[in-house]
């Protein structure tokens, strides 16, 4: 199970990342980075003049995601997309503002908020927030299959008291174990299990091809269970 400093490590591999929030039911995003992490969470810095701010406040809650490399999408001779191997990672979760004097408290032993501190001080309308209950999950990729024997490992992840909800397809008790999902699966997400098929949801990227030929609708779809 990753812990917040594996989480922290593989936004920081990033830098600059995509923040969504939510203002008056509209979706809003705007790229800010990560500065710090400590047992208690992840750490990032906004001004209480900015809209961000005010959206924080409101809603109490945060989305991060942000892509590893930072490759523009290159194409193969007969024109389909090539992804050099890398991963995706996410996190949403309960958010909550840290004052500067607990900022320098955490200073004093992490100097990881030596920068925060120094910030706020130079620009006093500056102040931190904590992501400090969360979910989420690393979607490592590798699409040629050149350093594994299938395209995908996801990884979920969950701190601060959060669970993992599970969103994917799953083959129910209507499946006739025909083998179709599993020939039309090119993740090779999908094997079977006695007298059925199962899906794999560390290896599913949830494309829908199984989901489209099975003949019994055996397979269903669910959605943060």
């Amino acid at each position: 199970m990753m812990n917040i400093s594996d989480i922290y490590h593989k936004f920081d591999q990033i830098g600059c990342l995509t923040f969504a929030t939510i203002d008056k039911n509209i979706p809003q995003t705007r790229i800010a980075h990560l500065f710090a992490q400590d047992e208690e969470g992840l750490y990032f810095r906004t001004m209480i003049t900015k809209a961000f701010y005010k959206q924080l406040q409101d809603t109490k809650k945060v989305s991060i995601c942000g892509m590893y490399p930072k490759t523009m999408v290159s194409h193969n001779d007969e024109g389909m997309p090539y992804f050099p191997p890398g991963y995706t990672i996410r996190a949403t979760g309960d958010i909550k503002e840290i004052s500067l004097e607990e900022l320098k408290t955490k200073a004093q032993k992490n100097d990881m908020f030596a920068l925060g501190v120094k910030d706020i001080e130079k620009y006093p309308a500056m102040t931190t927030f904590c992501l400090y209950r969360a979910w989420g999950e690393v979607y490592d990729f590798d699409f040629e299959m050149e350093h594994r024997p299938h395209k995908l490992l996801r990884t979920g992840f969950a701190f601060g008291g959060s669970a993992i909800p599970f969103s994917g397809v799953r083959i129910t008790d209507d499946c006739i174990a025909c083998g179709e999902c599993q020939e039309g699966c090119s993740f090779k997400a999908i094997y079977q299990q006695e007298d059925r098929f199962v899906i794999d949801p560390e290896k599913c990227d949830v494309c829908g091809d199984c989901y489209t030929v099975c003949p019994t609708d055996a397979i269903e779809i669910v959605i943060n269970e």
